[in-house]
């Protein structure tokens, strides 16, 4: 008697445990952790809560902003570390906290707060203050747009965008050093040039794939049933 193995049935994903897993994905995405903050959440274990410990470090650099503490020179490093000593330790968590939605638009909240307080402090341009934080918006919602409609922006740029806390390291040091016009000059059209041509290339190459399926799918409708026929009899034939 000759017994056929039975076929291994793929175990079904829990719903719960891909909806958690969408969740966290989404919400570390909004974060826009960088390679920084990437590679210390391999290396810290729990890390801090994210929702209290990122508004504990805006409230704080708003306080050391409104006492007026900011002059030109190296304090102007101190609300870049507040931010970064209080944030990156939330990188480790899933994000799965009943508040950790908000862990995002807080993170963004210290990074914007901490650019224009730092910026204003150091003397830049406002109008360049306003571009950056502009460019770094539009980073923000596209990645959000896509993400509501399950398409992934790629891990790479993330990376190459610097993160959060990249970002705000590079103008603290050039603050502390009275060189912040031209490296926020720099930051900015480098950002601008990244997330503007990464971003347009992406959705056009979407809509390319959506016309042409769309095309496919309007090009079978229009097929006779005798055509529809011949060309799966010439399939099988191949096959």
């Amino acid at each position: 008697m000759i017994t056929h193995p039975q076929a291994m049935a793929t175990p079904t994903p829990d719903p719960d445990e891909e909806r958690r897993r969408i969740q966290t994905a989404r919400l570390v995405a909004y974060r826009d952790d960088g390679p920084l903050a990437t590679a210390l959440a391999g290396k810290l274990r729990s890390g801090l809560s994210p929702t209290p410990a990122t508004l504990v470090a805006l409230l704080a650099v708003i306080a050391v902003a409104v006492a007026g503490v900011l002059k030109p020179g190296p304090v102007l490093l101190v609300p870049v570390a507040i931010v970064l000593l209080l944030v990156l330790p939330t990188a480790p968590r899933d994000h799965l906290g009943r508040l950790d939605w908000l862990t995002a638009p807080l993170v963004r909240a210290a990074e914007f707060f901490t650019i224009i307080a730092v910026g204003l402090a150091a003397d830049a341009p406002k109008w360049l203050l306003f571009v950056l934080v502009y460019v770094i918006g539009y980073h923000t919602y596209d990645t959000v747009y896509r993400t509501r409609q399950s398409i992934w922006p790629p891990a790479w740029v993330f990376r190459a965008g610097l993160g959060w806390e990249l970002r705000l390291l590079i103008i603290g040091v050039g603050a502390a050093f009275g060189v912040l016009t031209p490296v926020l000059a720099v930051l900015t059209a480098y950002l601008f040039v990244l997330f503007a041509v990464e971003s347009v290339t992406s959705w056009v190459r979407l809509d390319k794939a959506s016309a042409q399926a769309g095309a496919d799918a309007e090009q079978d409708l229009e097929a006779s049933p005798e055509e529809v026929m011949e060309q799966a009899t010439g399939e099988a034939d191949k096959g």
